[in-house]
């Protein structure tokens, strides 16, 4: 899969859906502790989803969540996440 193709889907991936309860569904975090993850690079969620998932970066919820994630998975959370656009605009 391409980078991005799986953000031009209505709904993330099946893989995504643990992600959104701190991260949000957009990837706009709803938790005050969880990055936003919209539109960051493809290649740093693929490496740091590895990371968590190999204990080579800890996080007691990250590396948790990152255990359960295959391959093909980290593949498809990093395409959905990183082909949304954000839009940055200063505060009125």
């Amino acid at each position: 899969m391409m980078a991005g193709l799986a953000a031009a889907a209505e709904t993330p991936p099946r893989a995504a859906a643990p992600c959104a309860a701190c991260h949000g569904a957009n990837g706009l975090s709803v938790a005050p502790d969880a990055p936003n993850l919209a539109g960051q690079p493809r290649v740093y969620l693929v490496e740091q989803l590895r990371a968590f998932r190999s204990g080579k970066r800890a996080s007691e919820t990250m590396s948790l969540m990152a255990k359960t994630l295959s391959d093909a998975d980290i593949q498809q959370v990093a395409d959905w996440y990183s082909g949304l656009v954000v839009e940055v605009k200063p505060r009125p």
